[in-house]
């Protein structure tokens, strides 16, 4: 699934070429792309026909598109969830029978939303204000991210000072801090020397703020090679391919030499997924 920073590489594609374009088009070509639309794939296509993009916004790995108004006095937006396996894309589509909404704008423009597995999709919404900043009604409940300029780390510590679960489970919970999937979780605690398995209640503070900021700092530097692509279902709005994986120094390297000391690399199991980690650099917690 993409995270942040996959996601934030979208935003910037589709800000660059569809912010201040009309659309003129709209044909839902699978009703599971509007499942998260109540009122049906044709009430969402006719509201869409003729609303101005403005701009777009993110928070976390969830990103949306403002219609008619900017950051600040747009009453609604499309938020588009990408699943397992959307993409945004612009122009020919190489795979047309994955197309499950298709826009055309009036520069002449084609935007596609492909998905292979249907468990994304698009919604209109209402944009609501939490904490001094617009944002899509479905996405009020998450947290700020870590590259969010008003995210708050101290607060975020005190948070995770108070429970008494994996450290790991937290980092994915996106009611506590957002836009941290598998992939990062496991980056970010390599890099504080964490295991994933440690009580979030039983680091330090000085612990989870290092961890906080491994995170925001893989992500930053995820950010700027275009993200991790591991197949074809990751790419930006001009279908290509981020290069992050090529950097990364925990996740999917089971049985490869720990970057920092040589170990060899470990793999369990964790919530129908799997964890990376170095035995000796992040020894798990005893009992």
């Amino acid at each position: 699934m993409p995270e942040l920073p996959e996601v934030e590489v979208v935003r910037r594609g589709l800000q660059t070429h569809v912010a201040g374009h009309t659309v003129s088009a709209v044909r839902v070509h699978h009703p599971r792309a509007a499942r998260r639309h109540v009122a049906g794939p044709a009430d969402l296509a006719a509201r869409l026909l003729d609303a101005r993009i403005s701009g777009t916004g993110r928070r976390g790995k969830y990103l949306w598109l403002l219609l008619d108004g900017d950051s600040d006095t747009a009453d609604q937006a499309l938020v588009v969830h990408l699943g397992m396996s959307g993409q945004m894309l612009l122009g020919t589509v190489a795979r047309e029978q994955h197309i499950r909404i298709a826009a055309l704008l009036d520069d002449g423009t084609a935007l596609s939303f492909v998905d292979q597995r249907t468990f994304g999709g698009w919604q209109l919404a209402d944009m609501v204000n939490v904490d001094g900043t617009p944002v899509p009604l479905p996405v009020a409940h998450l947290a700020r991210d870590p590259l969010d300029p008003l995210f708050d780390r101290d607060a975020v510590v005190k948070v995770l000072r108070g429970k008494h679960s994996e450290i790991k489970r937290q980092l994915l919970n996106q009611t506590v801090v957002s836009g941290i999937g598998n992939i990062y979780a496991d980056e970010a605690l390599w890099r504080a020397k964490v295991h994933g398995a440690r009580t979030a209640a039983n680091l330090t503070r000085t612990q989870l703020g290092n961890l906080l900021d491994a995170a925001a700092e893989v992500m930053r530097e995820a950010l700027a090679q275009g993200g991790t692509s591991f197949d074809s279902l990751y790419v930006n709005v001009n279908g290509e391919s981020g290069y992050f994986d090529r950097s990364l120094d925990a996740y999917g390297r089971e049985g490869e030499p720990c970057r920092r000391c040589g170990a060899v690399m470990h793999r369990e199991k964790f919530m129908n997924r799997s964890s990376f980690y170095c035995p000796k650099c992040q020894p798990r917690p005893r009992g």
